[in-house]
């Protein structure tokens, strides 16, 4: 108990060896494979309906009222007491362009071309890619590299700036909304079960550990029917 009393409930006590960060997709539903017919909306709405709804906190207006907006390039450090609240930078979900849900609502999937966002896991005082922001790539995990022929990411050019980071805790950042990559699947194979993996790119990364699918890295399954 004596030893608990010492421990600080905003930050880590010892943040030396931080691991290297996993990722999560959006749209989850059951599992990791996304599977629609495109002439059947019943079947890919519910992603659709999911994605929705996470973006709804990334709403350009909910984040021009609840943060600012911070110097793109650069981490934003924030000094003072632990116990202080943490300003957060603006994350819009305009910034996700053709897969914001705001020109297009069904987020492509009505075209099957769908929309999957993805995030890094949240680590207290990371600082992602040690001064260069990370970047995502996708490809066909195993099998035919020609079944996954195009993918557009967004913003930019499928990056996290370093503007998000550090993360200072739930308790003290409290509007922190996670920076996201948006991976427009424009052009895969269509009827084919196609595993696909998105890895972070970066200094101190780490995406090839068998033992951890989901440490710097994610594989899920596209099938997409007509």
């Amino acid at each position: 108990y004596v030893m608990l009393l010492t421990l600080s409930p905003y930050t880590p006590r010892y943040r030396d060896r931080v691991s290297p960060p996993g990722v999560m997709i959006r749209p989850y539903l059951n599992g990791f494979t996304i599977a629609f017919n495109v002439s059947q909306p019943s079947t890919w709405q519910p992603y659709v309906d999911s994605m929705h709804h996470f973006l709804a906190a990334y709403d350009d207006k909910v984040q021009e009222e609840k943060n600012i907006e911070c110097v793109p390039g650069q981490y934003f450090i924030q000094g003072g007491n632990d116990s202080e609240e943490k300003k957060a930078c603006q994350f819009k979900r305009s910034l996700l362009q053709n897969c914001s849900g705001i020109e297009d609502p069904t987020f492509g999937y009505s075209k099957g071309q769908p929309c999957i966002l993805l995030k890094m896991n949240r680590i207290i005082g990371y600082r992602p890619g040690a001064g260069v922001p990370v970047s995502v790539d996708c490809k066909v995990q195993k099998g035919n590299e020609s079944h996954l022929r195009s993918v557009d990411f967004y913003p930019g050019n499928g990056t996290f700036d370093l503007m998000y980071y550090p993360y200072y805790g739930k308790f003290t950042h409290v509007n922190y909304t996670s920076p996201l990559v948006a991976m427009h699947f424009t052009d895969v194979q269509r009827n084919y079960l196609v595993p696909i993996q998105c890895s972070l790119n970066g200094k101190g990364i780490i995406n090839d550990l068998n033992s951890d699918r989901f440490l710097g890295r994610i594989i899920f399954t596209l099938s997409i029917g007509k």
